[in-house]
């Protein structure tokens, strides 16, 4: 099994304009789907973020977040096994990210 990193991408700006009721069912569709991937073994943890942040260079920081110059934000992350990457590809095709136009990058972690 190898490890692999889900980067959940969404819309920040919708995001902080949902109703209460409409962000509790968003988060249960994520809790839905991390109980299924748990069941079977895959999911290993995983959180949402924090809107604020820092986009940091070498020498200097380049941006304070929230990052309102980007419409698209990393909001959670979720660390998954699977068999190969087609198979985290399935498991991260469930993600309910997709319902409101989000998408999310599916990384393997190297192993050194």
């Amino acid at each position: 099994m190898k490890n692999f990193m889900i980067l959940i991408r969404e819309d920040a700006s919708a995001m902080a304009n949902m109703s209460e009721s409409e962000a509790q069912a968003e988060i249960q569709e994520y809790v839905n789907w991390v109980e299924g991937m748990a069941k079977t073994d895959n999911y290993i943890s995983g959180d949402p973020l924090e809107s604020e942040g820092r986009y940091i260079g070498k020498d200097e920081v380049h941006s304070d977040g929230p990052f309102i110059e980007s419409k698209e934000a990393i909001t959670g992350y979720v660390l998954i096994k699977a068999e190969n990457m087609e198979k985290a590809l399935e498991l991260a095709k469930g993600c309910p990210v997709y319902k409101n136009n989000g998408a999310v990058e599916l990384r393997p972690i190297m192993k050194y």
